[in-house]
């Protein structure tokens, strides 16, 4: 709303801690990795977050 030149964000969130802190085995964050293959697939949770963006900058 000022004018702020923002190229980016990044979301993060106190449960990326907690799967640290699991070693991994349990799944938390917006985008889900495949740690075999690299791949990720966006949970719904990241598209909920990109609909909010989009609202406020609409």
């Amino acid at each position: 709303d000022q004018g702020v030149d923002l190229r980016g964000y990044l979301v993060w969130s106190l449960l990326d801690n907690f799967e640290w802190g699991y070693g991994y085995s349990k799944r938390f964050g917006i985008v889900r990795v495949n740690y075999e293959t690299g791949e990720r697939t966006v949970k719904d949770s990241a598209l909920w977050v990109s609909e909010a963006i989009a609202r406020k900058n609409g």
